[in-house]
């Protein structure tokens, strides 16, 4: 049996009741294996992941939609010196790290 986290999305309604991605330049912080990521990300104009677990990118990867593809991108990163000029995205979500 696998283990299935949120099997009733109710944390994807929660951040869909606080958070309108359409059409917006998302950055995540502390994506992870992109779990989160591929809730809402099919809504938004481009979504940026980013970790510091690089085996967690690589998961987040593989695992990413053939429709996400040209939308949704993992970059190993901080979050205090980001890789991005400033003004690229429209918000910015942290949800479940630490």
């Amino acid at each position: 049996m696998t283990v299935q986290k949120d099997p009733e999305q109710n944390e994807t309604k929660h951040l869909h009741s606080f958070a309108d991605f359409t059409d917006r330049r998302v950055l995540e912080i502390g994506c992870g294996e992109g779990r989160l990521t591929r809730r809402y990300a099919k809504s938004s104009a481009v979504t940026i992941g980013i970790d510091l677990d690089r085996n967690a990118l690589r998961v987040a990867t593989v695992d990413r939609p053939a429709r996400l593809e040209t939308k949704v991108h993992f970059v190993n990163a901080e979050s205090e010196n980001l890789p991005f000029q400033k003004a690229t995205f429209d918000m910015a979500i942290f949800a479940w790290s630490f």
